[in-house]
């Protein structure tokens, strides 16, 4: 066997023990955040967050994938987060710098098994997304309700992972939750997708970086402008961290 070969093999072994233990977290915890449903919402979270930590500390441990943040003097809440989507590593870490943010979920995924009931317990935003442009007034009703508590609101403005290198598409949503509320965007950007690919079993070992923009106020700006400004931010800053990787 070549070298390479070797190191695809080691590589496809080490992801699979991620995914075992992962799939087994997500089945054992369940439990104890179903539990949580009687307690304060906070509280709630908190119990919650133990989950993506795990996961975070097992990917380092398995598959040798860290992680730096920069950009934490920036955090304000509550806030609009506005973050790139290229994986699955964003949801599990986003939750641990934000540990009680919500995010805006299909009303469909609350019937997924184990992470649906999760959504369910934590209450968080659903949409019904076969109603459209109708969707928008409920969306921003219990978004102006969630930032009105103090809890940020999570956004992955593309809609959906893309691949590293791939045409950015920043829909509106996001943008005007924001200019609706009166919250600032803060704009988040990552290179996860080179380390934790779009639809990938296997994942390669390196650093992670992550990194949290000034933030954005949203009064006196339009959807489109808060919008434009913050993928302006998110886009050039993804040209910073990509060129990066490998110095």
């Amino acid at each position: 066997m070549s070298g390479k070969s070797m190191s695809q093999l080691v590589l496809f072994v080490r992801s699979l023990i991620f995914w075992i233990v992962f799939a087994l977290s997500v089945i054992i915890y369940w439990i104890p955040v179903c539990c949580s449903i009687v307690l304060p919402i906070r509280k709630r979270y908190d119990i919650v967050n133990l989950w993506p930590r795990f996961n975070l500390w097992w990917l380092r441990v398995s598959c040798n994938i860290d992680h730096e943040v920069r950009g934490m003097e920036n955090i304000v809440e509550p806030a609009i987060i506005y973050a790139k989507h290229q994986s699955t590593w964003e949801t599990l870490a986003l939750k641990t710098l934000f540990p009680h943010a919500v995010y805006v979920a299909k009303r469909e995924l609350l019937w997924v098994p184990f992470f649906g009931w999760a959504f369910a317990v934590l209450d968080y935003i659903n949409i019904n997304r076969s109603a459209g442009r109708k969707a928008m007034p409920q969306l921003i009703e219990q978004a102006r309700a969630k930032i009105a508590n103090g809890f940020s609101i999570t956004i992955f403005p593309e809609g959906t992972r893309t691949e590293v290198g791939a045409e950015p598409v920043y829909k509106m949503g996001g943008s005007v939750i924001a200019v609706e509320t009166g919250a600032p965007i803060m704009p988040v950007a990552h290179n996860a997708g080179l380390f934790w690919p779009r639809r990938s079993f296997i994942k390669k070992p390196g650093t992670i970086v992550i990194s949290i923009g000034p933030k954005i106020e949203s009064s006196g700006k339009t959807p489109e402008e808060l919008r434009d400004a913050a993928k302006d931010w998110i886009e050039a800053e993804m040209e910073v961290l990509l060129a990066r990787v490998g110095d």
